[in-house]
């Protein structure tokens, strides 16, 4: 059994990662030593990820111990960089945890300077291993005379590659800042981002939730310039201990109504399983603005009047916002014959904008029913003959006699979905439909379900739908 990681106090004593737990006991007899959870490392990992998104939005991950922030444009709001990263390892080492940090100009050559204890500018004295490469890779460098990053830069990269792969001299030349390669944030990084810093953190919600109005206004007139408007939006408040609170809200159309916000935010505060807790106070708010679509200015009617569909939208937005997105669906059409999957649900704020429906002929009754049962009900049915329309039917205990039909409708199944053509069960059979009024008027959708003496001897019947 090995040492995966040591406390401080382990460290001065003379212990660390890698040796054996017997012979740390036998050094300190009254050692606490505790199981390791990976799980539990990469949590924590994250979120050291959210809290030092106070510094830059492009944080990312590289596990098992790793963090990389690019800096790139964020480093005035501390001076400089050196100032930003002492900062950084100013208050993780308040909150208990010790940091190695390096500058560089790629993520590679920063995460090796770490780890090996060197500063911004010594790449070149960074050993082979710097390169995490096979063990065989490092061994054959050392046996070549090759101890450190330097030596491997001065040899001719055709030569390197022909002996050790193209690899090794991609991890050379990030390492050596001559290949950068992009990092995989934690979060998205939002089209319009607005912040504030506070010299004296704030303490009350009812600031916090001012602070968080300006920023949208802010937000709301570069979103004027490109003509968008927001439909995500994500805020994030930072708190002096550390902690980060998030907060997300999404539109059911594109807005820069501030109002709306208002009322929204709210919805969200109140919806929220934890109450928002300031605790000495937030000394960071940013909001960004993760997607947005086109908002053209609208043309008011000549008559005046309201504006419904905004009064909509508002209304959909708040109870999406109030009972979960998943909660409010929408009905959209689907690219599908077969009745019951003509129509998908999809939350409300998610589904695209309605499709006029066509005008209704007052000769012509409509093909589909109002209401469709999901799944269609059983009904007894008497046809004059066997593969004829249903002369009555009975449903629910009662009959009903059928004056009037329509059909059929044939809807075959979707035998390009079989396997070999075949499909287990009674999914594949085809369908008669037929449209019929009984004796008070009321007009059903019933279906035969199987092509009779083809696919089964005696078809059962459905009822699909009802009509109005």
């Amino acid at each position: 059994m090995l040492i995966m990681a040591a406390d401080r106090q382990a460290v001065s004593l003379g212990l660390g990662p890698g040796m054996k737990l017997a012979d740390a006991r036998a050094r300190v007899s009254d050692l606490l030593a505790f199981d390791h959870d990976p799980l539990a490392d990469a949590d924590l990992l994250s979120r050291l990820a959210e809290a030092c998104e106070r510094y830059t939005p492009m944080v990312a991950v590289d596990p098992p111990y790793a963090l990389i922030l690019d800096i790139t444009g964020a480093a005035h709001l501390h001076k400089n960089e050196q100032a930003l990263a002492q900062d950084a390892e100013d208050r993780l080492d308040a909150s208990g945890h010790s940091a190695h940090w390096a500058l560089a100009g790629t993520p590679d050559a920063a995460l090796a300077l770490a780890r090996h204890g060197l500063k911004e500018g010594a790449e070149a004295q960074l050993p082979v291993s710097a390169l995490a490469m096979d063990a065989k890779v490092h061994q054959a460098l050392e046996r070549a005379g090759l101890y450190r990053i330097g030596d491997i830069a001065e040899r001719p990269r055709a030569n390197l590659a022909a002996r050790f792969g193209m690899e090794l001299t991609v991890r050379l030349d990030r390492i050596l800042g001559l290949e950068d390669r992009p990092i995989d944030p934690l979060r998205r990084i939002g089209n319009v981002v607005a912040e504030r810093r506070f010299s004296e953190p704030l303490t009350h919600i009812d600031g916090a939730l001012t602070c968080l109005s300006e920023l949208f206004v802010e937000a709301s007139d570069r979103l004027n310039e490109r003509g968008q408007g927001a439909r995500m939006i994500r805020m994030m408040l930072f708190r002096c201990d550390g902690d980060v609170a998030r907060l997300g809200l999404e539109t059911g159309a594109p807005t820069r109504d501030a109002a709306l916000f208002k009322r929204l935010l709210r919805e969200r505060i109140e919806t929220l399983n934890d109450a928002l807790n300031p605790g000495f106070g937030y000394d960071l708010i940013r909001l960004s603005i993760v997607a947005s679509e086109p908002l053209a200015p609208q043309q008011l009617r000549l008559e005046g009047g309201e504006d419904r569909h905004g009064d909509e939208v508002a209304l959909l937005s708040q109870l999406s916002t109030r009972l979960g997105r998943g909660q409010v669906q929408k009905f959209i059409a689907a690219d599908s014959h077969i009745p019951e999957q003509g129509l998908l649900a999809l939350p409300a704020l998610n589904a695209p904008p309605p499709v006029p429906w066509e005008r209704l002929s007052s000769v012509n009754p409509p093909m589909r029913p109002l209401h469709m049962f999901d799944p269609p009900q059983r009904v007894q049915v008497i046809a004059e003959i066997p593969d004829g329309p249903p002369h009555c039917f009975t449903w629910r205990r009662k009959t009903h006699q059928v004056i009037r039909y329509e059909g059929p409708e044939r809807i075959a199944s979707e035998w390009w979905q079989r396997k070999n053509g075949q499909q287990s069960g009674n999914g594949g059979l085809t369908r008669d439909y037929y449209r019929v009024e009984d004796a008070r008027g009321r007009r059903y959708w019933l279906f035969r379900h199987g092509l009779y003496g083809e696919e089964k001897a005696n078809p059962d019947w459905y009822v699909h739908g009802l009509f109005a």
